[in-house]
């Protein structure tokens, strides 16, 4: 049992928010009391923040694609690209292991309850099949466990080298060379996904330009069952490509020739012309955009005010594990979009002013759909409870009225602001630190310096 300096529902703040919970970790009880029942927390609890695109790998190589030596070509997506498929090459499934649960456990740390894993690492360094087709993604799977995080598994179909082009042979790693393959992959997740309660499984194609038209077409009818996920136009050159290939642009292609529906979750869509913007919003689907990434590597700027304006779903990641803290991938996205516009409104909402709750709330409930975690409300009585807790004595945030304060969160916290999070009950992080964090540490430590990358 709990009691809680304030708690976010969807009708705003609840004070002396008293929370009993199960042995399982659900809410049994959830009030406003006048005195304090269990332990106190002087904290304020928003909903745990939702990662809906994530490549674990990727971390092992975070900060290093800054450093061009003996160059005299700047540096751009696809020779970050290049570098990455080297990384990717280098990784045993231990290793994988090691890197995913170190970036875990930050992403609990920063506010993180639950991650999307956009996974395409499948094969060895041969490319060839482990006996076990989802090995890689097991050593996922377990890092999750590990760490006590959410975990939805998405593993991604990956065929092609580019628009009808056989792979490369740095993509050997990725491959699946026909949808057969693929469904067999995809059987191999599920049973991997048993060994944890808190994982479960959703779908996707990794692009346009990575699989073939009859099996793209074929693999998005599994979105009538799960969730699916596929990057949609994030590069110029990629624009460029899909037009010369197919004559259409990358969203206009996949609004035209598949069912774009509720279910679909495109990541990126850096680029879209004024019909694609308004065929995406109104289809229902949700848009996942990875501010700090897309930043870092120079995609450009979703056109997010227009969207919105449609209706737009829309969920935030952190793709290429740049940036791990929500809170400043939310302020990436409203300042990228207050340059571009001159305005202040980016989130604001007819009748609903409060950008910072606005933002927290689309956030929080596009990301668990993407990830089946289909939620009404933050908090619940029968519903997990999975939380971020706020520092109530903050300077900020202690001075701050509660009219104010989702606002204070977003646009003025940190993460040293952070006491800790809360997966279905049970602290993974308190005080700003993980519950296994120096075991974690000592293994991802010692598997870097294995691959000597850094």
């Amino acid at each position: 049992m709990y009691t809680f300096k304030g708690l976010l529902t969807e009708n705003g703040w609840l004070q002396n928010a008293f929370v009993k919970l199960t042995e399982s970790g659900n809410i049994s009880e959830l009030k406003t009391v006048d005195v304090p029942q269990g332990e106190y927390i002087d904290a304020y609890v928003l909903p745990g923040f939702q990662n809906a695109h994530s490549h674990a790998f990727q971390y092992s190589m975070s900060g290093l694609a800054e450093y061009f030596e003996d160059s005299e070509i700047p540096d751009d997506f696809w020779s970050w690209r290049d570098a990455m498929y080297r990384i990717a090459l280098s990784l045993s499934p231990k290793q994988m292991e090691d890197v995913a649960a170190m970036l875990y456990a930050e992403m609990l740390r920063n506010g993180y309850s639950s991650v999307a894993e956009f996974h395409y690492l499948h094969h060895d360094k041969e490319g060839k099949a482990y006996q076990n087709l989802s090995e890689m993604a097991e050593r996922l799977v377990a890092a999750a466990k590990k760490t006590g995080i959410r975990l939805t598994l998405i593993p991604m179909f990956y065929q092609k080298g580019n628009f009808g082009t056989e792979p490369y042979d740095l993509q050997r790693r990725f491959i699946s060379k026909n949808i057969e393959d693929y469904y067999q992959l995809l059987e191999a997740s599920k049973q991997s996904i048993k060994f944890y309660d808190k994982a479960n499984l959703a779908v996707g194609s990794h692009s346009l330009r990575a699989v073939q038209k009859e099996d793209l077409m074929e693999s998005s009818l599994l979105a009538k069952n799960y969730p699916f996920h596929i990057h949609v136009a994030e590069q110029l050159k990629e624009i460029k490509d899909c037009v010369d290939f197919y004559g259409k642009r990358p969203a206009e292609w996949l609004l035209e020739n598949c069912d774009v529906n509720e279910n679909f979750n495109l990541i990126h869509c850096t680029h879209l012309e004024d019909n694609e913007v308004e065929g995406i919003a109104k289809s229902g689907a949700n848009v996942v955009l990875c501010p700090s990434t897309e930043g870092n590597l120079g995609d450009g700027r979703f056109r997010f005010k227009d969207y919105q304006d449609y209706g737009g779903n829309w969920a935030i990641g952190t793709d290429s594990q740049i940036g791990l803290n929500p809170l400043e991938d939310l302020r990436i996205l409203d300042y990228g979009q207050r340059i571009q516009t001159h305005r202040r409104d980016t989130f604001f909402q007819p009748n609903l002013g409060d950008s910072g709750f606005n933002a927290l709330k689309m956030a929080w409930k596009s990301g668990r759909k993407s990830m089946a975690f289909q939620n009404d409300n933050f908090f619940k009585t029968g519903q997990s409870f999975d939380a971020v807790l706020i520092d109530a004595k903050a300077p900020l945030i202690a001075t701050s009225s509660l009219k104010n304060l989702c606002n204070t969160i977003v646009y003025s916290s940190d993460s040293s602001h952070l006491l800790g999070t809360i997966v279905a009950g049970n602290w993974v992080v308190k005080n700003g630190q993980h519950f296994d964090y120096e075991n974690i540490r000592k293994g991802f430590v010692k598997s870097i310096n294995e691959i000597n990358i850094r």
